[in-house]
C-alpha cells in the first residue's frame, strides 16, 4: 500500500495526531502517577466511579481533558464539554436542562468538562452552583491556572482541586513511540525514518506538552517528502524547524537542578546567576508561576526580616504577573528576582520556625499558664494578665508555658533590618529590666487592697 495522508481512515484523516491517539483508558493514560498511580486518591475514585466535581489546573498538554472523558466513559456517563472563552450562562443553563431531564428520565449522569474554566465571569459560575450542589451535573473544570487565585471560591469550595504537572521525557517519548507505529489512529501507515536524535529534540523541545509533541510530529511528517522508495526520514533538524527551532533539554530532574541553582543564586547574592536559571527555566517551558512561587518562599527563607520589603515585592510580582501575562509580566518577576538577590540576608525566620515546632512537640501536654488564659467566671480569680498598654506599651511577663521560660526562638542577626529589629528587642528588654520591681510591687499592692 502507497504511503500518503489518502490512506488514513476519513474517519480520523481530519483530526490532529493528539486527538486521535488520546487514550480512551486509565490503562492508556500518560503521567500524572502523583495523583493517579496505583492506590492514589484519584485512582481510587475513577475506579469506583465516585468522582465527584473536580477542577484538573496544569500545563497545557498533560491530559486534564483526556482524563475527563475517561472519567466519563468509564461510568457510563454522558459527556459534555463547553470551552468558557466561547460558551455563556446561555450554553450552560441548556446543558444543565438536558442534563436534569437525562437523569431524571433514564438515570444517567452528565459530566460537564469546562476547558479554562478560569476565564468564566463569577456570573458565568453562579448558574452552575445549584446544579452541582444538587447533583444535577458533575463537573470538571480544566484551567492551567491555579484555581485558588483565578476562580470564584464557590466554584472552588464545591469541588476537588487535582494539580497535573508536566510529563516527562520519558512519558513523552514512549507516546511518540506509539503514535509512530500505531496502524490506526497514529503515523503507522507511513514509512518513517526518524532518529533517536530526532525524537530527543521532539522531547526537549516539548516542554512537557504532549499535545504539542505529537501534533509537531505529524507536522514534521506531513511536510517532508517521501523519496523514490516512499521512505519519509525526519531529521532533528526538521522537528527544530516543526517547533519553533527551541532546543533546550529539561528532563524532571534537570527540572529540579535548575529550581535548586535558582534558589542557591538568590541565598547567594548573585542577581545574575538567579536571572539565568530562571529564564533557563521559563525558555524550557516552566510556567513563570512556578519561579515565582519559588521566589517568594526564597523571601522569607534566606532574606526574612533583614528586608521584609522583598517579600511584598515578590507577592505584588506575582499579581502582576498573573494580570498582565507574558511578555509584560516578566518585568516585575525580573524586579523581584534582583530585589531579593540584593537583598541583605538572615535565615533567622526558619530557625524561629524550626524552633518554635520542636518545642511544641517535645511540650504538647504543658497547660496554658492562668494568666494567659480565656478570661471567664471560673479563672477570674486567678492570676490576672497585665494590659501592657496600661504599663506605657511594655510589661514583664511571662508568655511560653513554665517548662519554656526564657526560651528565644527568634534571634535577629545583624543584617539590613534585622539590626534595628535586634536594638528595639534589647530596648524592650533594659524598660523590663527597670520596671520590673516596680510593677511587681503595684501588682503586689493591689493584691492586698483586694484582701
Amino acid at each position: 500500500m502507497e504511503n500518503n495522508l489518502f490512506n488514513v481512515n476519513l474517519s480520523n484523516s481530519f483530526s490532529p495526531l493528539a486527538e486521535r491517539m488520546r487514550p480512551t483508558t486509565l490503562d492508556n493514560f500518560v503521567g500524572q502517577t502523583h495523583i493517579l498511580g496505583e492506590g492514589k486518591l484519584l485512582n481510587r475514585l475513577v475506579k469506583t466511579g465516585t468522582i465527584g466535581s473536580s477542577i484538573f489546573f496544569g500545563p497545557p498538554g498533560t491530559g486534564k481533558t483526556t482524563l475527563a472523558s475517561i472519567i466519563a466513559n468509564g461510568t457510563g456517563a454522558k459527556f459534555v464539554k463547553l470551552n468558557a472563552v466561547s460558551s455563556g450562562v446561555s450554553d450552560a443553563k441548556n446543558v444543565i436542562e438536558q442534563a436534569k431531564k437525562d437523569l431524571e428520565m433514564y438515570g444517567i449522569k452528565t459530566y460537564l468538562l469546562l476547558d479554562e474554566c478560569h476565564r468564566w465571569s463569577k456570573a458565568q459560575s453562579d448558574c452552575v452552583l445549584s446544579a452541582i450542589e444538587q447533583g444535577i451535573i458533575i463537573f470538571i473544570g480544566s484551567t492551567t491556572e491555579n484555581p485558588f487565585y483565578s476562580m470564584t471560591r464557590a466554584i472552588v469550595s464545591r469541588c476537588r482541586v487535582f494539580e497535573f504537572k508536566s510529563l516527562s521525557a520519558t512519558d513523552i517519548k514512549n507516546a511518540i513511540n506509539r503514535a509512530i507505529i500505531d496502524e490506526t489512529n497514529g503515523l503507522g501507515m507511513f514509512k518513517l525514518n526518524i532518529s533517536d536524535e530526532a525524537i530527543t529534540t521532539l522531547v526537549q523541545n516539548s516542554g512537557g506538552d504532549l499535545r504539542f509533541a505529537l501534533n509537531s510530529l505529524e507536522l514534521a511528517v506531513k511536510s517532508t517528502p517521501s523519496d523514490s522508495t516512499g521512505l519519509v526520514t525526519i531529521t532533528p533538524e526538521i522537528i527544530a524547524d516543526c517547533t519553533g527551532g527551541r532546543v533546550l533539554s529539561i528532563d524532571e530532574d534537570m527540572y529540579y537542578d535548575m529550581l535548586s541553582a535558582f534558589g542557591k543564586s538568590l541565598r547567594g547574592s548573585d542577581p545574575d546567576g538567579a536571572l539565568y536559571w530562571a529564564y533557563r527555566l521559563i525558555e524550557s517551558g516552566v510556567d513563570p508561576i512556578v519561579v515565582l512561587r519559588r521566589l517568594i518562599a526564597h523571601t522569607s527563607e534566606d532574606v526574612g526580616l533583614a528586608n521584609s520589603n522583598a517579600l511584598v515585592v515578590a507577592v505584588s510580582a506575582l499579581t502582576a504577573y498573573q494580570n498582565l501575562g507574558i511578555p509584560e509580566g516578566l518585568i516585575p518577576l525580573t524586579h523581584a528576582i534582583i530585589c531579593t538577590a540584593t537583598s541583605p540576608k538572615s535565615n533567622a525566620v526558619v530557625l524561629a520556625r524550626d524552633g518554635a515546632i520542636n518545642a511544641v512537640k517535645s511540650t504538647v501536654t504543658d497547660p496554658v499558664p492562668d494568666h494567659l488564659k480565656n478570661y471567664n467566671f471560673l479563672n477570674e480569680k486567678r492570676a490576672k494578665y497585665k494590659y501592657p498598654h496600661d504599663f506605657g506599651g511594655y510589661v514583664k511577663q511571662q508568655y511560653l508555658p513554665d517548662s519554656l521560660e526564657g526560651t528565644k526562638f527568634y534571634n535577629p542577626t545583624d543584617n539590613g533590618n534585622e539590626r534595628k529589629i535586634a536594638e528595639f528587642m534589647n530596648a524592650v528588654q533594659e524598660l523590663l529590666k527597670e520596671d520590673a520591681k516596680k510593677s511587681k510591687d503595684t501588682f503586689k499592692h493591689g493584691n492586698n487592697k483586694k484582701s
